[in-house]
């Protein structure tokens, strides 16, 4: 059974409190810049066991009487196309795409700003028609030269004040993106700046669930997304900031640390005075005071650097890139004492490789089973694998046939004869087909395919890279995918 390590019903609360705490302590609002993802958090749930994905905006929701969202989109990412990896939609895509999601849950998405906005992008310009086609409010701000470091211009009329203010009418204003670098944090202090000079009390806060700040450094946490971050050149650190202040550790990352100095002089320049002593002053993150199985969460977390390592190396042999984040990784897991044996499904998978020469595949189900499979004539080793766990978690024999050949042969003189295809076998799509197609009329194939539900969250490795189909399908049924580096085909393009 899935251990849990986190209390999110205890979260939930948590953080509510603290972000009303804070906009009291503020007079009455505030501008709260929100890191990451506000839904679909799975590193989040993968790290910390019993955290929902949706937790953030299940807060959120517990606040929208009080709340609206201001959404903020570099024009220069309009311009490029800028594409969200994980989802594979451009920023503008994903802006509309979170207003249609923010309003499903009944939250008021009240503006979006274009940052970075000028009158000579196109893609910018044909983007605010859309929005206000869909009745959504828009705003510009611009960019400002010598932005962070030239304070005098940028804490002024020809600074902030050239950005357009933005009308809000609620005492939180959550100001998101569709990714970094897309100007949330500016967006809060020219809010800031403007509010001021028309003589209001307002604040700012930061809201990141990750480094978690009251946990040691070196907490597999931590480690966890740095490991994650490693891409981004982001480094965990202690705070000083908070440790000259206060006589603490806590931990931030190293942009926060560095920007310090610089927001601070601009709190000061817009407020009077600065309200903050340290980059961990600024948060409201409360996760670390839901952890309620350590181990558990531990655990949890030095999977998912393993995960991360794999997943780098894979990304570098498909593109051929020089090994650059797997080696950071490497070094977190070196220093850590974190192997790749420590993944069960790893170790399984390439036993069974190496005793068949051929590749293969290992499952982790719930219950601490570990199901493998390998390929043959007509199954990859993926599909081969789930349907030895389907057949495992329905109590049906292993010998038992599913899937008929005849069935089977027609689909592959269908891919060989007239989709060009070269690899016959069934993928995972093409199998779970045969096998709903079999479930019509055979009572073991109906049991089968009814235990999907229960791969989801499950573990998986395989001894060599997959078909990007077959990748796509691990993310539908919710299974956490990591492969050995190695093309199955020498000449496979990537």
């Amino acid at each position: 059974m899935t251990k849990i390590g986190f209390d999110s019903e205890k979260y939930l609360n948590l953080q509510s409190e603290k972000i009303l705490e804070r906009i009291d302590e503020f007079g009455g609002k505030l501008y709260i810049e929100f890191g990451g993802k506000l839904f679909d958090d799975f590193h989040a749930s993968r790290v910390l066991p019993g955290f929902e994905p949706d937790n953030k905006i299940k807060m959120l929701c517990k606040l929208k009487d009080r709340a609206e969202i201001v959404i903020v989109i570099n024009s220069n990412d309009i311009a490029k196309n800028k594409v969200r990896a994980d989802l594979g939609i451009t920023y503008d895509q994903d802006v509309i795409r979170l207003i249609d999601v923010f309003r499903s849950y009944g939250l008021y998405v009240s503006s979006v700003v274009l940052a970075q906005f000028s009158q000579e992008n196109d893609s910018a310009k044909a983007f605010e028609e859309n929005l206000k086609e869909q009745n959504v409010k828009v705003y510009h701000h611009y960019a400002i030269k010598g932005y962070p470091n030239n304070i005098p211009l940028i804490v002024s009329d020809e600074g902030y004040g050239k950005n357009e203010y933005i009308e809000t009418s609620c005492d939180l204003v959550i100001i998101t993106a569709p990714g970094p670098g897309s100007g949330k944090m500016a967006t809060c202090l020219s809010q800031l700046y403007h509010e001021h000079k028309r003589g209001k009390k307002v604040g700012y806060a930061k809201y990141e669930t990750f480094p978690v700040w009251n946990l040691p450094l070196n907490h597999m946490v931590n480690l966890a997304y740095e490991a994650a971050t490693a891409d981004l050149n982001d480094v965990n650190m202690i705070d000083p900031w908070h440790l000259a202040a206060y006589g603490k550790q806590a931990v931030n990352y190293n942009r926060d640390v560095e920007i310090f100095p610089v927001l601070n002089t601009m709190f000061e320049q817009i407020m009077g005075s600065s309200p903050y002593k340290s980059p961990t002053d600024m948060g409201v993150n409360m996760a670390g005071y839901a952890i309620c199985d350590d181990e558990v969460c531990k655990e949890a977390s030095k999977q998912e650097i393993i995960r991360r390592y794999f997943k780098a190396l894979a990304r570098e042999r498909r593109n051929g890139e020089e090994p650059a984040e797997s080696v950071k990784i490497d070094m977190i897991m070196k220093g850590n004492g974190i192997s790749v044996d420590d993944r069960r499904v790893y170790v399984a998978a390439n036993k069974l490789s190496d005793e068949r020469g051929c590749p293969a595949a290992a499952i982790e189900l719930d219950d601490g089973t570990i199901i493998t499979g390998k390929t043959n004539d007509l199954f990859g080793c993926s599909s081969s694998m789930i349907l030895n766990a389907l057949k495992y978690l329905a109590g049906i024999d292993k010998e038992v046939d599913l899937i008929s050949k005849n069935s089977i042969i027609p689909i592959q003189d269908l891919k060989i004869k007239y989709l060009g295809s070269k690899n016959p076998r069934l993928h995972i799509d093409e199998m779970l087909i045969a096998l709903s197609s079999s479930a019509e009329h055979d009572e073991n194939a109906k049991k089968a395919i009814n235990q999907l539900p229960k791969l989801r969250n499950c573990e998986v490795h395989t001894t060599v890279l997959l078909a990007h189909n077959d990748e796509k399908f691990y993310r539908k049924l919710g299974i956490n995918l990591t492969s050995n580096p190695i093309f199955k085909d020498k000449n496979q393009a990537h």
